[in-house]
């Protein structure tokens, strides 16, 4: 069942063309990695989808078009982190988590026995036990952006949108921030579209990658076929080595220095 589809989609800011004829599917539980150059429409394709950004074309997200759905109809189906969210000022841990769960809170507005379970849950799997009852404010780069993404997983939407969620993060939570929403979205309960500069954890994690140059999509396929060290060079200028090894890709800079006459790398 495709969970995402993208039709002919475009977006028009200040007057330019941001993404032009866009087409995409998303099957439920795939990963989807969108990568590219900085200023390619990465997190525009993100925001449309999300129905943040008016598009042209065709967006729908589990059958429905997302243009068609209340906010909270949206937020039930899609949960969106992007770079830099706002954050309410004095707003402790906690209580930004449990936010995730407005979109499916009665007319009361309080959260219950369940959403504190899965809440407290996401808290834990995210190493921010510690954290709960502290401002969002006094925490590290790395520490909002776990809490960021507990907010998001606490929403409990079949479809998650990270926008570079590796920013910021040393290498181990890295590691387990995405180890982690790749078992959720083994587990059949999560599709996922990310953004990412990393090439290589792109590489790593997601079944399938979507390259951006200047608002167009310029290849879809699996890592292998997607990160090319062709393909490397002339959308991003860049010299690299790719290694594919048991369908995962890394991609792996080299200094100029290194590289021979003729433009092989030593």
């Amino acid at each position: 069942m495709t969970t995402v589809r993208a039709r002919d989609v475009g977006v028009v800011l200040g007057g330019c063309a941001v993404l032009s004829a866009i087409d995409l599917e998303v099957a439920a539980g795939e990963w989807l990695s969108i990568v590219g150059p900085n200023g390619a429409g990465k997190s525009t394709l993100l925001r449309a989808i999300a129905g943040l950004v008016d598009a042209s074309g065709t967006i729908e997200v589990g059958g429905a078009d997302v243009r068609g759905l209340t906010r909270r109809g949206r937020a039930r189906q899609v949960a969106l982190v992007p770079q830099a969210p706002v954050v309410p000022p004095g707003m402790t841990v906690g209580d930004y988590v449990l936010l995730g769960r407005t979109p499916h809170l009665g007319a009361l507005g309080a959260p219950g026995g369940r959403d504190l379970a899965l809440a407290h849950d996401v808290t834990t799997r995210l190493d921010l036990d510690g954290f709960v009852d502290r401002a969002l404010s006094s925490l590290s780069g790395g520490e909002r952006q776990r809490a960021f993404l507990a907010r998001a997983l606490t929403q409990a939407a079949p479809v998650l949108l990270l926008d570079e969620p590796t920013t910021a993060l040393d290498v181990g939570h890295q590691q387990q921030v995405l180890d982690l929403i790749d078992a959720l979205r083994r587990d059949g309960a999560l599709t996922v579209l990310s953004t990412m500069h990393d090439l290589t954890l792109a590489g790593q994690y997601a079944d399938r990658l979507a390259l951006l140059d200047a608002g167009r999509m310029v290849s879809v396929g699996t890592p292998g076929e997607v990160l090319t060290e062709a393909n490397v060079h002339r959308y991003y200028g860049a010299r690299v080595r790719v290694v594919n090894d048991g369908g995962r890709s890394y991609v792996l800079p080299y200094r100029a220095v290194d590289e021979a006459p003729g433009g092989t790398h030593l």
